[in-house]
């Protein structure tokens, strides 16, 4: 079956994301134990859920600000670092081989994101080489809810069946073999682009 589309998530595959920046520093900085961060400013104390963009970046901001009683310059610094940790650094062989695929596949990204997240993560470029970019918190919904890989599919023009998927947490690589896609763990940038090139040889793309 010929795949025409390729589609990445960001976090942990596409961004090699280090979590000494963050929150581990703001919580030796604040006096805070081990997970200490989690526990004073818990997502479930917002008033929405940030990866289907019911809060906005501010509002996560203003929380995290008065849950661990910041002045505004703190809450800067620690939001710098909390996006530098976000964003990560790009792993540049799997970036590689993925703008390589172009113009033979569609290209796509599929994230669980937060507000914000498009904005900071525009350093990559990811705009001018991906054929869809699908946010969760833009759109809200969030893998693995059939519904977003539905979407991408759409957004994409090609069938389920017609898209290789390369995604770091199981549950969301089965949601997507449950939707029809070609999907692979991605554990490890040379084992993942030899798993995705595999499926790309399968068939001959349209």
């Amino acid at each position: 079956m010929p795949i025409r589309a390729v589609v990445l998530d960001l976090g942990d595959v596409l961004e090699v994301i280090d979590d000494s920046v963050f929150p581990g520093p703001w919580e030796e900085r604040l006096g805070l134990p081990t997970g200490g961060f989690a526990a004073a400013a818990p997502i479930s104390g917002l008033s929405g859920d940030p990866a289907l963009g019911e809060v906005s970046e501010s509002d996560v901001r203003t929380y995290w600000q008065r849950c661990l009683h910041l002045d505004d310059a703190t809450t800067d610094a620690m939001m710098a670092d909390f996006w530098r940790w976000y964003v990560g650094t790009l792993d540049q062989p799997l970036y590689d081989w993925f703008v390589g695929l172009r113009p033979r596949y569609r290209l796509g990204i599929l994230s669980n994101s937060g507000p914000g997240a498009r904005e900071h993560e525009v350093v990559w470029g990811l705009e001018d080489v991906c054929d869809a970019i699908v946010y969760s918190h833009e759109v809200g919904l969030a893998k693995p809810d059939p519904a977003i890989y539905a979407l991408t599919a759409e957004r994409l023009g090609v069938r389920p069946h017609e898209i290789a998927f390369l995604d770091d947490i199981e549950v969301n690589v089965q949601a997507a073999r449950e939707a029809g896609w070609r999907a692979v763990r991605h554990r490890d940038t040379a084992q993942s682009i030899a798993a995705m090139q595999q499926i790309l040889s399968s068939g001959a793309s349209a």
